[in-house]
C-alpha cells in the first residue's frame, strides 16, 4: 500500500506559490518547500515527479490568480473594460512583483503560443469602442498592449511607482493616441 501522504499536492502547490511570492521562482527547492511546511524533500516528490512538475503547477496556479485578479477589476464596473484590462495587468506588477514576473517576464523563446484566441474579447472590444476592422482592432491591441506591458515591467521591477489615477490617465491618453493614428484622418498624418 502506498504511504498516506501529510500534505496534498494543492498544499503544497500554495506553499510553493507562498514562496514565489516571497521570493521568485528561483527560491522554489524541494527544501524550502519542506522546510515551510516542517516536512522534508521526501513530501515534495511523493506528491511530484520532479521539481520542474511542481513549477510548472506554480505557473498555472500564478496564471489563475492573476486571470481572477483581472476578471474582478474589470467587473468592478470602475472603469470602462479595456481600460480595466490594463489597468488590471498593471496593478498585478505591482502587487505581486514575482509572479508577474514569473509569468510575462522569463524566457518564453521555447514555448509554442497563439495568443489571438485569448485577446479575442479585447480585440471585440476595441471593435466596439473604435469601429475599427479586425485585423486593424487586433494591431491596435497589440499597440496598446505593448505600451501597457512597459509600465507594468517598470512598476514590477520598481523603476515606477504610479499611482491608479496617473495609470488610468496615462492609457487614456495612449488609447487616445492609437485610436487617431488608426482613424482616416490619423492614416493620411503618417
Amino acid at each position: 500500500m502506498p504511504p498516506k501522504f501529510k500534505f496534498t499536492r494543492e498544499q503544497i502547490i500554495q506553499t510553493a506559490l507562498d514562496l514565489t511570492r516571497e521570493g521568485g521562482i528561483a527560491s522554489v527547492t524541494a527544501k524550502s518547500v519542506g522546510t515551510k511546511l516542517n516536512s522534508s524533500v521526501k513530501l515534495v516528490f511523493g506528491q511530484f515527479e520532479n521539481m520542474d512538475e511542481l513549477k510548472r503547477e506554480v505557473l498555472k496556479a500564478a496564471d489563475t490568480m492573476c486571470r481572477t485578479y483581472m476578471q474582478d477589476i474589470m467587473a468592478s464596473g470602475k472603469y470602462p473594460p479595456y481600460k480595466a484590462s490594463g489597468i488590471a495587468y498593471i496593478r498585478f506588477a505591482k502587487e505581486e512583483k514575482e509572479l508577474f514576473k514569473l509569468l510575462y517576464m522569463r524566457d518564453r523563446s521555447h514555448e509554442a503560443f497563439d495568443d489571438r484566441e485569448s485577446m479575442r474579447p479585447l480585440v471585440e472590444e476595441i471593435q466596439r469602442r473604435t469601429g475599427l476592422g479586425g485585423e486593424d482592432a487586433y494591431r491596435f491591441h497589440l499597440e496598446m498592449w505593448m505600451f501597457v506591458h512597459g509600465i507594468a515591467a517598470m512598476v514590477a521591477t520598481s523603476y515606477l511607482d504610479w499611482d491608479t489615477e496617473t495609470i488610468s490617465s496615462v492609457l487614456t491618453d495612449a488609447f487616445f493616441g492609437l485610436k487617431h493614428r488608426f482613424s482616416e484622418e490619423g492614416r493620411k498624418d503618417k
